[in-house]
């Protein structure tokens, strides 16, 4: 196992309007980071899993807990941590009156990176993800691939240690999706440490180092895609899936065990 990365402990999230509780969207997830590993993050819409994604990338506060890195809360060190962190929404927000290749220049310049710098890295990254032509083009312009492409390259402009990627294939044709699965799986084969909500099973399986079960705003395992299908001997993750959506109370579901 790799040195921890991240610590997550008891985290909960709880919604309120006009100073009512409307819903526990977390009630105490408890989870380890380990650097250079993939950990796919699964469960049923409403689990919790783009709520959990959005305070780790500090879009949002946990209500209550503690998330923990280099051994201290990451808010009482916001401005460094955010320096090593990459997001890749499930929602693209990319601004339009602007062409990729000056988005890609932005992103980096928001990071503090010199122009010089950002530019070089722009046409690094363009090249890496295949976005060449396309640097003057508006996002209006590029197909769902190439949005997704994009996405993942702007994360990476500042050269994150943790990078999130909330569900960045959803919606894709499959050949696209196996595209984008060989720039995940160099993420990993780079070093850097990647948090990947994914609603396709497959995906999960062949990316991800680690599996983490999450239902109603609780981690009900933590394990390898291995581990977990021998645990509960079936043939791929989606046949593991299937049962936790069946039966998520189940006793071999709460172990919470770490691969």
């Amino acid at each position: 196992m790799n040195d921890l990365f991240l610590r997550i402990d008891g985290v909960t999230k709880t919604y309120y309007e006009k100073g009512r509780a409307l819903k526990q969207a977390l009630k105490g997830v408890s989870l380890e980071l380990y650097e250079g590993e993939v950990l796919g993050l699964l469960g049923v819409n409403g689990a919790g899993k783009t709520t959990l994604v959005s305070i780790l990338a500090t879009l949002h506060p946990a209500t209550s807990g503690v998330i923990s890195w280099n051994g201290a809360s990451i808010y009482d060190s916001l401005l460094p941590f955010r320096s090593i962190l990459g997001y890749c929404p499930q929602h693209p927000n990319i601004e339009k009156n602007l062409t990729l290749g000056e988005n890609l220049v932005v992103s980096g310049r928001c990071y503090g990176l010199r122009k010089k710098e950002a530019e070089e890295r722009k046409s690094e990254l363009a090249k890496e993800f295949t976005l060449e032509e396309y640097l003057d083009a508006n996002i209006d312009q590029v197909s769902g691939g190439y949005k997704q492409r994009f996405l993942i390259a702007r994360a990476l402009m500042h050269r994150p240690k943790l990078v999130i990627l909330d569900e960045p294939t959803v919606g894709l044709d499959s050949h696209i999706r196996r595209q984008l699965w060989d720039v995940i799986a160099k993420l990993r084969e780079e070093g850097m440490t990647v948090i990947l909500t994914t609603h396709y099973l497959d995906e999960a399986e062949v990316l991800s180092d680690r599996i983490c079960l999450l239902h109603e705003g609780l981690v009900r395992t933590v394990d390898t895609p291995e581990n977990l299908k021998k645990k509960h001997q079936k043939n791929n993750l989606e046949e593991v899936f299937l049962k936790f959506v069946d039966d998520p109370n189940a006793e071999l579901f709460n172990g919470g065990v770490n691969g």
